[in-house]
């Protein structure tokens, strides 16, 4: 199973059986609108407080994903999730509610494709016949958590994102009709030194290309031989960073659609939302719910979805470190795309 330094190649090629997005009125206003499952016309969802809020997205988003799977959460053996929040407590909270045997991973923004990894790794191994992969976020958790309360009003400079409410969940299956997950390459940390939390597409960009490069000198291959390679969320400072650092590594990621779920989910033109997309929700709605849809549609028939992730925490800002970053890649195929 294990390919090169840092990838697997799945053997028995997991189905994602099923998956399910629930998002907030401003992703209902961006052009993804029509592949959502749920589009909430309130932040709030009637909850008394944002952090209940974006725990009933990661509910909500898990229960549709099994019933679309049409089984029933107890033949789900494993829930692999995580969310930005401080120890977790959006997917700890909706596990508890779903009573799901729960495996919680922080990977910040990288938490989608490091959950589905994982799930799928799982799967294949004959660990279990279905698992659970989520995550999610709110704009104003995080806001309040990471930068300043939505309440307060601050000014973010063109270089922040806007974190996006949503939560997406997916049902890996041993067997079963749907796109198949043929490979993962785990990234590693690298940090170069930013310290800015209003600029996390600069910080994340390296950790992306690095997992990138990775990928396709793990599996000896060329981008070519995907149909469209996506980033989790750069946004329009990281994405631009990321093509100046394939141009200089000479890597011809031209060979292949280049695209990034931050600037994918919102009209980045027309919506107030600086830079474009962020957050656990942001490649997990466009994955589980565009991408997925064009995979369905024939659009694309293999993908490589590369899910970013900026490791910090408020006290670590606090105290001036910089901020260490993380990708993790899953490759997704319509089955017989290899063949």
């Amino acid at each position: 199973m294990l390919q090169g330094h840092q990838s697997w190649r799945f053997k028995n090629n997991p189905v994602i059986l099923s998956a399910a997005t629930i998002v907030g009125p401003d992703e209902g206003e961006g052009p993804l609108v029509n592949d959502f499952d749920i589009v909430h016309g309130d932040m709030s969802l009637e909850q008394k407080s944002w952090e209940k809020a974006e725990k009933m997205l990661m509910e909500e988003a898990a229960k549709l994903a099994v019933k679309k799977a049409g089984i029933t959460k107890e033949q789900v053996q494993f829930y692999v999730g995580g969310d930005l929040m401080n120890q977790i407590i959006s997917n700890s909270f909706a596990a508890r509610t779903l009573s799901i045997p729960y495996l919680g991973v922080f990977g910040a923004c990288s938490t989608s494709m490091e959950s589905l990894a994982l799930a799928s790794l799982i799967v294949d191994s004959g660990s279990a016949r279905y698992a659970m992969a989520g995550t999610c976020s709110h704009n104003c958790t995080a806001e309040k958590q990471f930068r300043y309360p939505t309440e307060y009003g601050s000014q973010k400079p063109p270089t922040a994102q806007y974190t996006v409410t949503g939560a997406g969940a997916a049902i890996v299956a041993a067997k079963g009709d749907g796109p198949v997950i043929t490979r993962a390459t785990i990234g590693r940390i690298v940090d170069m030194g930013i310290k800015d939390p209003f600029n996390m597409g600069a910080a994340m960009a390296p950790a992306a290309v690095d997992t990138i490069q990775a990928h396709f000198r793990d599996f000896g291959t060329k981008p070519s031989e995907y149909d469209l390679i996506v980033t989790g969320d750069l946004a329009t400072v990281g994405y631009n960073i990321a093509n100046e650092l394939f141009d200089k590594h000479g890597f011809p990621i031209n060979q292949t659609t280049f695209k990034d779920c931050g600037l994918m989910v919102y009209d980045v033109d027309k919506q107030s939302v600086q830079s474009g997309g962020s957050g656990c929700g942001c490649s997990a709605v466009v994955t589980y719910g565009h991408l997925l849809k064009q995979l369905a549609k024939g659009e694309y028939n293999k993908i490589l979805v590369v899910a970013t992730g900026a490791l910090l925490s408020p006290l670590s800002f606090q105290q001036g470190e910089s901020i260490p970053c993380i990708a993790h890649a899953v490759a997704i195929e319509n089955k017989g795309a290899s063949a």
